[in-house]
């Protein structure tokens, strides 16, 4: 099994989990080329199709795909703002693609019918494909859901086998550490994995995916819990915050307006 984020648009990543017989899920296609591209040099073809949320940043190159490979089965959100022909897909349904088998969560927060999907494969760690409900060191901006949603989304996600494969829709990590690192400076896993990311870049490799295991050392935004991220968001505040929720809320207002 491969798992290959294909680098599209600014910032986006398309994911292609890739098995030995040629085949692959493409997951989040923002555009078709890098797809066509990939596939040309490494010899697959779609066996689907896995859309998380509405976005053209994660849906646009859809409809490119399925007319190369007419067909694809498409598995998705039930928002008829996605205008490809597919399955929808909601909580707790699970399905079967050839070597994958396919959990679904309802994550709502970012948009009101986000999903990701947890795959498994044999001898593997699970990978989750989360669009852009959680990245690496942070987490999506709440577009259509509230901070109840998100958070709770967050620890669903946060509650996943440590050593699951986190597979975001964007290259954010820099970015988010350099927030993570006002919110929580002490923090002796977060400064290893963000010199980790650093150089990464500099070699212009992508930081992902990520573990869930390094998401819950790392992320302020799966901390809310934790002394270090209260008292920062108490700062920010001028007063203790009244719960887990509205410490996750003071630091996704926070992380809106921050410039490093």
């Amino acid at each position: 099994m491969r798992l290959q984020p294909l680098p599209a648009r600014v910032d986006n990543y398309i994911w292609v989990f890739r098995n030995d017989q040629g085949r692959a899920l493409v997951v989040d296609p923002s555009e078709a080329h890098p797809v066509f591209d990939a596939a040309n040099n490494d010899e697959f073809s779609p066996a689907a199709i896995l859309l998380t949320h509405h976005h053209p940043d994660h849906v646009a190159g859809a409809a490119p795909l399925l007319h190369r490979w007419p067909g694809t089965p498409v598995f998705g959100p039930a928002d008829d703002r996605i205008d490809v022909p597919m399955t929808h897909v909601a909580e707790g349904d699970t399905f079967e693609i050839e070597d994958w088998s396919i959990h679904v969560m309802s994550v709502p927060g970012h948009t009101r019918t986000h999903i990701a999907f947890v795959v498994e494969t044999a001898g593997n760690a699970p990978v989750l494909f989360c669009g852009d409900t959680l990245f690496s060191l942070g987490c999506g901006r709440l577009f259509e859901g509230d901070a109840v949603q998100m958070e709770t989304s967050l620890g669903r996600l946060a509650a996943l086998p440590p050593e699951t494969r986190v597979c975001c829709g964007h290259e954010y990590t820099l970015a988010n550490a350099a927030f993570a690192a006002v919110v929580d400076p002490d923090n002796a896993a977060l400064q290893r994995r963000t010199k980790e990311a650093k150089t990464m870049r500099d070699a212009q490799q992508p930081t992902l995916p990520s573990t869930v295991r390094d998401e819950r050392a790392c992320n302020p935004f799966l901390r809310c819990d934790e002394p270090a991220v209260i008292d920062a968001a108490a700062r920010r505040l001028g007063r203790a915050p009244a719960d887990r929720v509205e410490t996750f809320a003071t630091l996704r207002a926070w992380k809106d307006g921050f410039a490093a």
